[in-house]
């Protein structure tokens, strides 16, 4: 499998990050660790130090919580619903949208709590937030595991599947190369929804409510963010990193996760 930055697979890892890894699937209640934790773990320190600083407002409940918040505060553009026929025409049968719906699902709940858990991050390295994080009473019920199937590599999808996958991919963004993201690849199992999707997301891309909304989600979620903390006993990082460490970040939380939450957004409510 190639990924579009550096970052080990989770069938590469070993040890340490393996335990991470698995430690990641278990919290979040998703059969894959996203692509932002398998890039952190390429650099010297950094997912121990993300990961455990962020892990105890995972368990607790609090990122779940303002993530909800998150979510109820986007300003998504309302795309046509697509109707049951359509998808039927499209040989997208009951069992074909249950795995389509699962994708959407997995990455409708990891992004919003990634985006303002990683825009947290950010703020501490840079010096930044609130006084040190308190356990907030009991934590919640875990929620339903939910399977993914294999991520795909472009190489291994059709041709015409693989220029649809990246036509997507630009969807909601200002980059004219941007990161290329997983659930376009998990999606891709079903070419004919990613064409349905298509034709859903392009006229709101064309018109710039797609980007706008994507913006409006960035500030929402940074103003969310600033009052989220570091819990004072996260493994130390190597200082030299701290600015590694925060690129790294800045790559997702600047675009493909904010992107990826509106667009997974837009199109759970156009399929019903």
């Amino acid at each position: 499998m190639s990924d579009p930055v550096a970052a080990i697979t989770e069938a590469e890892a070993r040890g340490e990050t393996a335990a991470l890894f698995a430690d990641i699937r278990a919290v979040y209640g998703v059969s894959v660790v996203n692509l932002v934790w398998r890039h952190l773990a390429t650099i010297p320190g950094a997912l121990p130090h993300v990961w455990g600083a962020l892990r105890p407002m995972y368990v607790d409940g609090t990122i779940a919580r303002d993530a909800a918040v998150l979510r109820a505060g986007l300003d998504v553009p309302a795309a046509p619903a697509v109707p049951g026929f359509v998808l039927a025409a499209a040989g997208l049968d009951d069992a074909a949208m249950a795995g389509v719906r699962a994708v959407m699902a997995a990455y409708d709940r990891t992004n919003a709590m990634a985006l303002l858990a990683l825009s947290a991050a950010r703020a501490r390295l840079a010096g930044q937030g609130g006084p040190a994080w308190v356990p907030d009473g009991v934590p919640p019920a875990p929620e339903a595991a939910i399977a993914l199937p294999p991520l795909l590599d472009l190489a291994a999808m059709a041709p015409a599947t693989a220029d649809l996958v990246r036509a997507l991919n630009r969807m909601g963004s200002d980059r004219a190369d941007p990161v290329l993201a997983s659930m376009w690849r998990n999606l891709a199992h079903w070419p004919a929804f990613l064409s349905i999707a298509w034709g859903t997301l392009a006229p709101l891309h064309a018109d710039g409510r797609l980007p706008r909304a994507v913006a409006t989600g960035l500030a929402l979620a940074a103003t969310q963010a600033a009052t989220l903390s570091r819990v004072p006993d996260a493994p130390a990082l190597d200082p030299g990193l701290v600015a590694q460490v925060d690129a790294a970040l800045a790559l997702f939380t600047g675009d493909a996760i904010a992107r990826m939450l509106v667009v997974t957004r837009v199109l759970r409510t156009a399929i019903g």
